[in-house]
């Protein structure tokens, strides 16, 4: 199943080699290369001194150091190519300030035209709003969008969860970005921002999220990746926000954080049966399931799915807890009822009220399916994924544990959590496995010191 750990770089520019663009006006020439090898060549003291050093010896001496030099930094000039040119920090520049790297543009010093691209491709806003062209959007993404490394499962995102992540409070249809074949209409490329505010240590800015670039499989040596990255960053510019924030499986320029997804099995035999997980060894399918195994029903007291009622006290409870991060969104009321509103398949949250009508604690998790590629019985992995959740009266574990069996209830097979926020207090004694990848969080123009991952309280789909 493809996790957010193994992420291929979903919201950053597809794989590393389709972000490399082949022709850059800021990329360094070979002969650039080698001229700035040359020059800052130094040929080592001793064999300035030796006398038994010859001139050929000089000579081979010079060329392996000047091959050495000049194969070092066309490596590193091409891996990030196209990053190397955007407003992010070098992956090892120490960074102690909190602050944006390039000032906010004028308005009229930004390119109104749409960046070019190839003839045979035109851009197009997807209108999310009319069932062919979501229809269209939910293709390219089943057919094209992040699968795991052995291409068994892929994320099967459901035309209902594209509308609530693409159409959050403030969205904008410019944002949806596709490109389409010019000759028979179809959609090959897509990107999209949604707007918010995010606080990064003790600041607050304007920010859009970027989420869902994917490029068809067989267009990606195109390179229409980093094309649909300055355009997105164009349109997200002429709105007057200069600032972004994206996660990525791979390692970019420069990670703010780190985290790893943790995995808690809810349907063990069916997650055997499709190779998502094994059976552990000396341990059989019944000791499996029975290790696994959850009440029938929820457990706490109060413990219910959240009402319209609700929504005022529960986002005050959740902006009271996201104070004590460093990277977090901010919600105003509106946002918190577009993202905690249950909606069958893609959402749900619950709260736990006292006797005297407190709301004192919530849980929630979105739905995202992935594809079964092969296999004769299962199509559908059902997942849940850890959003946000606040533990003030009601004990962390109790609460999450609540969560599972009502994520189990509605038929997932597996619920997701990152090691973020106070995640690790539940992890291990819940029966969570540790994933095998990193999912890195990037921001865009914007520098700011690294943070643990503990320190972050920011979901992203």
């Amino acid at each position: 199943m493809p996790n957010k750990d193994d992420a291929n770089a979903k919201d950053a520019g597809e794989r590393d080699e389709d972000v490399v663009l082949s022709r850059d006006a800021s990329a360094q020439t070979t002969e650039d290369i080698l001229a700035a090898a040359v020059t800052g060549l130094k040929v080592n003291s001793s064999a300035d001194s030796n006398p038994n050093l010859r001139s050929k010896q000089v000579l081979e001496h010079m060329l392996k150091e000047l091959q050495a030099t000049s194969g070092k930094l066309r490596s590193s000039s091409s891996k990030f190519a196209f990053w190397s040119t955007q407003p992010v920090p070098d992956l090892d520049e120490k960074v102690e300030a909190n602050e944006c790297i390039e000032p906010n543009k004028d308005i009229n010093d930004i390119q109104a035209e749409p960046y070019a691209l190839p003839s045979a491709f035109a851009w197009n806003i997807v209108d999310v709003d009319d069932a062919e062209e979501l229809k269209d959007l939910y293709t390219l993404l089943q057919e094209n969008y992040v699968e795991d490394g052995d291409a068994m499962f892929r994320f099967h995102y459901q035309p209902e969860f594209l509308k609530w992540a693409l159409q959050s409070p403030g969205w904008k249809r410019d944002w949806h970005v596709g490109v389409r074949v010019v000759k028979s209409g179809k959609l090959v490329g897509f990107i999209s921002a949604n707007p918010g505010k995010l606080r990064v240590y003790d600041q607050t800015i304007p920010i859009v999220d970027v989420n869902f670039l994917c490029v068809h499989k067989k267009l990606r040596h195109k390179r229409l990746a980093p094309v649909l990255i300055r355009e997105i960053t164009r349109r997200v510019n002429l709105a007057g926000i200069f600032q972004a924030v994206y996660t990525a499986g791979v390692l970019l320029p420069k990670p703010v954080a780190t985290c790893r997804y943790w995995h808690r099995s809810l349907n063990p035999k069916k997650l055997i049966d499709v190779g998502f997980s094994h059976l552990t060894r000396h341990m059989k399918m019944q000791t499996t399931v029975k290790l696994y195994k959850l009440p029938e029903q929820p457990q706490t007291k109060g413990y219910r799915r959240i009402l319209p009622q609700d929504m005022a006290k529960a986002h005050k409870l959740l902006e009271e807890f996201l104070k004590k991060f460093s990277l977090c969104p901010v919600f105003n009321e509106e946002e918190f009822i577009h993202w905690f509103t249950p909606l069958d398949g893609v959402v749900d949250c619950y709260v736990v009220v006292d006797e005297e009508d407190n709301l004192t604690d919530m849980v929630s998790y979105y739905c995202l399916p992935s594809s079964i590629m092969h296999h004769s019985v299962h199509k559908t992995l059902n997942a849940a994924y850890s959003f946000y959740n606040v533990s003030t009266k009601t004990p962390v574990l109790q609460l999450v544990t609540d969560a599972l069996i009502s994520a189990r209830n509605a038929k997932m097979d597996v619920y997701n959590a990152l090691e973020l926020m106070d995640n690790k207090e539940f992890l291990t004694p819940l029966k969570f496995g540790i994933g095998d990848g990193n999912l890195h969080y990037y921001m865009f123009n914007w520098r700011c010191p690294t943070m643990k991952s503990e320190d972050v309280a920011l979901i992203l789909m």
